[in-house]
C-alpha cells in the first residue's frame, strides 16, 4: 500500500482514512505493508508494517527501472505555491528553505546510480519531483518485496505513479483509491498535470475504489474510466480507544464549529456568511474556524468587514487530541463543502455527540440520515439550520443521539471487508490474464 501520510503525522483526512483502513484490513486477515515517503518512527505499527521510502536505496537513471516515463517527464517537477493545500504559509516558508533552496532538485539520466532520496512527505514547491522520485523508490520496494505481496494499493494521485511502477516491476494487480479528484479541489479550473496523473493511474489500475457514488460518477464521466472497474466503498470512523473527559468551557455561549482546510473546496466563505445571518438573530453564539489554507486571509478580512470579529475565532490547524477536544466543546458542527468526495469530519463530530450540518454536495450525505443537509450555496438555509439546532434544544438532542447511533454502525471493519473483496477480484482476474 502506497500512501503519502500516516498518523500521527497527518495534514488531512487521507492519513486518517488510511489508518482506519489498515486496522480494518488487519482484522479481515489482510497483511499490509504501508509505504510512506517520510516516516518519523512513531507511527502505530500494531496493525501494519510501515516502510520509510526515505530509507530505500533505489536505482536512478536506468532503463527498465519501472519508472522510466516518469523520469522522462521531470521537466515539470517544479510547481508553484498554489499547490500547497495542507500547510500554513509559515510552515511553507520553513519547508521551502529546507527542502528547495538547499536540496537537490534535478539529476541527469545519463548514468544509473543507486542513492537514497530524503522525502519531505509534505505538500510543497517541489511536490511533483517527490511524486516522480516516489515512483522510482516504489519500483525498488516492489523488487525488494518480490513474492511477499499479492496486490498493490495506491492512495490518491500523489502515489499513482508509484503504484504503476510497482505494477510494472512485479506484474501484480493494482488498485487505486480515489479520495478526492482534481475537480473537487479546484472546480473547473483544474491543474492539467494533476488531472493527467489521476487519469493515468486509473487507466493503469485493475480496479478503482471511489469513496462515494458522487466520486464514482466523476471518475466515470470526467475521466472516462469504464464503470465496470470503479467500485464505491464508503469511508468509516474509528472510535477513540480512550475517550478523555470533556474539556472545561470558558464561555457560556453556544459554539458552532467549522473544522477543515480553509480552501475553496471546503466552502469556508459560506460558513462566514451564514454566521453573520445567525448573529443578527441571536447574539450569544461563537463561531470557530479550525484549520489553515490559502483562503485564510480572505476569510479573516470578510469576518472583519461583516463586523463579527468579536464572535469569530480562528484556531489554526488542529491535530490529534485537539481535534477531539474541539468537537467536545462544540454545540453544532458545520461542513459546507462545495465538493466533498466523502468527508470524515462529520462522522467524528457525531461520534462526539454533536449534531451536524453538511452540504448535499458531499459523499457522506449518501450514508447519513441524521444530519441536516443543505446546498452549500444556500446561506439562508444554512443559517436557518444553525439557528434551529441552537434555539430548539430538543431538535439538537435528537440529531445528536440518533446521529451517534447511526455513526456507530459505520465501521472500518465493514469497509475493509469490501476492499478485501475488491482485492480478491483483481487478483483472480490478473491470474486469468497471466495464464
Amino acid at each position: 500500500m502506497f500512501g503519502w501520510e500516516f498518523p500521527p503525522h497527518i495534514a488531512g483526512g487521507l492519513g486518517t482514512a488510511c489508518y482506519g483502513m489498515t486496522r480494518g484490513l488487519a482484522r479481515n486477515g489482510v497483511d499490509v505493508t504501508f509505504v510512506v515517503p517520510h516516516a518519523y518512527g512513531d507511527e502505530d505499527q500494531r496493525f501494519t508494517r510501515v516502510v520509510n521510502a526515505s530509507d530505500v536505496e533505489a536505482l536512478y537513471g536506468s532503463t527498465g527501472s519501472g519508472a522510466d516515463d516518469v523520469l522522462s517527464r521531470m521537466a515539470f517537477i517544479q510547481i508553484d505555491s498554489n499547490m500547497v493545500p495542507y500547510i500554513s504559509p509559515e510552515e511553507y516558508d520553513a519547508y521551502h528553505e529546507k527542502y528547495v533552496k538547499t536540496g537537490q532538485t534535478t539529476w541527469t539520466t545519463a548514468d544509473p546510480w543507486k542513492q537514497r532520496y530524503t522525502f519531505s512527505g509534505k505538500y510543497g514547491a517541489n511536490l511533483m519531483e517527490e511524486v516522480a522520485r516516489y515512483a522510482v523508490v516504489a519500483a525498488q520496494v516492489a523488487r525488494d518485496l518480490e513474492g511477499q505481496f499479492d496486490v498493490i494499493h495506491a492512495h490518491d494521485w500523489l502515489t499513482y505513479y508509484a503504484g504503476i511502477a510497482a505494477k510494472r516491476v512485479s506484474g501484480k494487480p493494482l488498485v487505486v483509491h480515489m479520495h478526492a479528484t482534481e475537480f473537487d479541489r479546484s472546480g473547473e479550473n483544474i491543474n492539467t498535470q494533476v488531472y493527467a496523473i489521476e487519469r493515468a493511474g486509473m487507466e493503469a489500475a485493475d480496479r478503482v475504489i471511489a469513496v462515494s457514488n458522487l466520486t464514482r460518477s466523476i471518475v466515470i464521466n470526467r475521466y472516462g474510466i469504464p464503470a465496470g472497474k470503479v467500485v464505491t466503498v464508503h469511508n468509516a470512523v474509528r472510535f477513540a480507544e480512550h475517550a478523555g473527559a470533556a474539556p472545561e468551557r470558558g464561555v457560556k455561549d453556544k459554539i458552532v464549529t467549522f473544522l477543515g482546510r480553509i480552501t475553496y473546496q471546503k466552502g469556508p466563505d459560506y460558513f462566514v456568511e451564514a454566521a453573520a445571518k445567525v448573529l443578527r438573530r441571536i447574539p450569544n453564539v461563537r463561531f470557530v474556524m479550525a484549520g489553515s489554507g490559502d483562503m485564510m486571509n480572505h476569510v479573516i478580512r470578510r469576518v472583519a468587514r461583516l463586523g463579527i470579529a468579536d464572535r469569530f475565532h480562528f484556531t489554526g490547524f488542529l491535530r490529534g487530541e485537539d481535534v477531539h477536544k474541539m468537537f467536545q466543546l462544540s454545540d453544532v458542527y458545520v461542513m459546507p463543502s462545495v465538493s466533498e468526495p466523502f468527508g470524515i469530519s462529520p462522522l467524528e463530530a457525531m461520534r462526539s455527540n454533536v449534531p451536524v450540518i453538511i452540504s448535499k454536495q458531499s459523499g457522506v450525505a449518501e450514508v447519513l440520515d441524521y444530519a441536516v443537509k443543505v446546498d452549500y450555496w444556500d446561506v439562508d438555509a444554512l443559517a436557518d439550520a444553525i439557528f434551529a439546532l441552537i434555539e430548539y434544544p430538543a431538535l439538537g438532542k435528537m440529531f445528536a443521539s440518533k446521529g451517534l447511533e447511526e455513526v456507530t454502525n459505520l465501521k472500518w471493519n465493514d469497509a475493509a471487508a469490501k476492499i478485501k473483496t475488491v482485492y480478491e477480484t483483481a487478483i483472480e482476474e490478473n491470474q486469468k490474464k497471466t495464464k
